[in-house]
């Protein structure tokens, strides 16, 4: 680092203690703020000072994160709100707005930004709030050079890809979007996202001890969770369901009704720039691995070269990536395994076809979900199903489908959430569009939190399908064929700590808790 101002300061709040409840302080992930690494070794390589603030990881009170910020002193403060989860971007503006807000307070003139999910999605809402200055439209790579390259004031109109406070003749801030900035396109990924700032992480006595894998991704042993780190292969999804925002973040178009399926595509990293990465993290320590790419297992073209690279370089590494229940290839499941893939998360969504195939466009082939779960757990992967509950067509009798289908399957983890229109997505627009009832709080788009609020179906209140998930989780994970599952995979030990995991009763405001 050179002597000169910090140029940028990138923040990843954390709003795990809402988001989470009790859960929050032993089973959920701390996962490396991904973007924020993206972005800050992408502006070094552009000759920009950078440092990350990961109040997660660090579980920073507010005055020690305002203390830090001050004593940085950064030409620009930077909250990057993305996450690995779809909703993820939407719940980090619990602590982002908190932290910003008691920034500004501190340092009036000091500029402070947003930029990932939830900001894409609605970017004008964003930079109403008071203590916000600028928002970056997309992922925002272009946008954020070009701020550092400038005075971060009376230039910010020359900056494509940004919105900001414009000023009229009578000194009245105007919400002012400047026409869109490209995201990075394949041909420079390696270039303009050149890798992650490893570095710049917080850690305790050996890098990234402060983050710690899902509680399954260890064998739901605790002891093994730590190291921990999350890397991308590619960025975006191919797809266009419903349910998810994931694609918001490449969109190219200022529109008000613009949501993700507007701009789906995806964009890799080559191969071997990936397994190099992958090789840092291992020389770190690290073990547990999540890839977070959304559509890992569907172009050969990237997929097979990688883990083949990865499997020469015997990394040792322990892996889990996604899934559609229609996109696995039977034949590329040996090298899966011998890269150290160990988990398949596989989107079975629904138990109804019928309810599947609407919320996807159609998009879902046929296929017999029962045949796939097994060949991937006959070649010695584990499959974590992840299952909805209240999509718009879903009655109690289809929710009750969707559960009797993953107690049958019974996979070594299953994840299980309520159907909520989040920000970005296009079921978000739909629910604008037909006035439906929408969280008033950012916390409401957490599926763990207090204060949740899903989707009404057409048949089941929000409430019935919130009540219905949480038992449908109680019933899943206290299963005695489960737990026996557990036992017999991964020991005894391991069982009990699921069954301690299962006493931590969520409380929910919807419910009359």
């Amino acid at each position: 680092m050179t002597d000169r101002a910090l140029d940028v300061l990138l923040i990843h709040p954390d709003s795990s203690a809402q988001a989470y409840q009790g859960l929050a302080t032993t089973y959920s992930a701390i996962e490396p703020p991904t973007w924020a690494l993206l972005l800050a070794q992408s502006c070094r390589a552009k000759g920009f000072g950078a440092a990350i603030m990961d109040c997660d990881a660090e579980k920073l009170s507010l005055e020690a994160a305002v203390q830090r910020a001050r004593d940085l002193k950064p030409r620009l403060v930077l909250f990057v709100v993305y996450g690995q989860n779809p909703n993820s971007g939407t719940t980090s503006m619990i602590g982002a707005t908190r932290l910003a807000e008691a920034i500004k307070q501190d340092a009036p003139g000091l500029p402070i930004g947003f930029v990932g999910s939830h900001t894409s999605a609605l970017p004008r809402e964003v930079l109403a709030l008071p203590y916000v200055d600028i928002v970056l439209l997309n992922e925002g790579v272009y946008a954020l050079h070009n701020l550092l390259r400038g005075n971060l004031k009376g230039d910010l109109a020359k900056v494509a890809g940004i919105g900001y406070k414009k000023r009229d003749a009578a000194g009245k801030a105007m919400l002012w979007l400047n026409p869109p900035q490209a995201v990075v396109p394949q041909e420079l990924m390696d270039q303009d996202l050149p890798g992650y700032a490893w570095d710049l992480l917080p850690y305790r006595e050996r890098p990234l001890d402060l983050y710690r894998a899902h509680f399954w991704h260890a064998g739901f042993d605790h002891a093994k969770r730590t190291p921990f780190a999350a890397i991308y292969t590619s960025l975006g999804c191919n797809f266009g369901c419903d349910f998810c925002m994931i694609n918001i973040v490449n969109r190219q178009d200022n529109g008000e009704d613009v949501h993700a399926a507007h701009s789906r595509g995806m964009r890799f990293w080559s191969p071997g720039f990936i397994a190099a990465e992958m090789e840092k993290l291992a020389n770190l320590g690290v073990q547990t691995l999540r890839i977070s790419d959304e559509m890992f297992f569907l172009n050969r073209r990237y997929y097979e070269p990688l883990l083949q690279d990865v499997t020469a370089r015997q990394l040792g590494l322990n892996m889990w990536t996604y899934s559609r229940v229609d996109t696995v290839r039977p034949a590329a499941l040996e090298l899966f395994k011998n890269a150290g893939v160990n988990w398949l998360a596989l989107g079975i969504e629904a138990g109804s076809q019928t309810v599947r195939k609407e919320v996807s466009k159609g998009s879902f082939q046929e296929v017999n979900i029962r045949e796939v779960c097994k060949t991937v757990r006959d070649a010695g992967i584990h499959v974590i199903s992840n299952y909805i509950f209240g999509f718009p067509d879903d009655t109690l009798a289809t929710m009750q489908q969707t559960l009797d289908l993953a107690l049958e399957l019974n996979t070594e983890m299953a994840n299980m959430y309520p159907c909520q229109a989040l920000p970005g997505s296009p079921i978000y627009r739909q629910a604008i569009r037909n006035g439906w009832k929408l969280p008033e709080s950012y916390a409401g788009y957490a599926f763990l939190s207090y204060e949740c609020e899903p989707l009404a179906t057409k048949h089941v209140s929000a409430a019935d399908v919130l009540r219905f998930r949480d038992n449908a989780f109680q019933t899943y994970f206290t299963n005695p064929a489960y737990l026996d599952l557990v036992e017999t995979t991964f020991g005894v030990p391991q069982r009990r700590n699921v069954e301690d995991m299962t006493k931590i009763r969520l409380k929910r405001k919807l419910l009359g808790d």
